[in-house]
């Protein structure tokens, strides 16, 4: 029986030009999450999208010098999100923002971490 916890999802709305710090500032954000321990992130990579300026940013228009739209998504408890957001407005005070309560659902005890759940290439134990 898997183990339901209530939880909220951060989801930070970028593009693969977003720089801060002269890093990708995408990259900064996942990094800084592992770093707080969040229980999850994911960096995901749109194939089309527009923001607030409402320009298309996609691979359709070879032309355009503009990177691909990006969500950051996270997921923990609600404090530990709202803590989070404070990283997240200092790094990038201009992205879009939104969070949503969800359920984290987790294996039978002792059950392995999804990431952990198969075995990689390469890896360490």
């Amino acid at each position: 029986m898997p183990n339901e916890v209530a939880a909220l999802r951060l989801m930070v709305f970028l593009s693969e030009d977003d720089r801060a710090e002269h890093r990708s500032l995408p990259e900064m954000l996942l990094e800084r999450a592992r770093e707080e321990g969040m229980a999850g992130a994911t960096l995901w990579r749109g194939i089309e999208g527009f923001g607030a300026t409402g320009h298309l940013r996609g691979t359709r228009f070879p032309d355009a010098d503009l990177g691909l739209p990006l969500v950051l998504e996270v997921v923990d408890a609600r404090e530990r999100i709202e803590e989070f957001l404070v990283v997240v407005h200092e790094l990038a005070p201009g992205s879009f923002v939104t969070t949503e309560g969800v359920t984290m659902a987790s294996g039978p005890p002792g059950a392995p971490p999804l990431d952990d759940a198969l075995p990689r290439r390469g890896r360490r134990r």
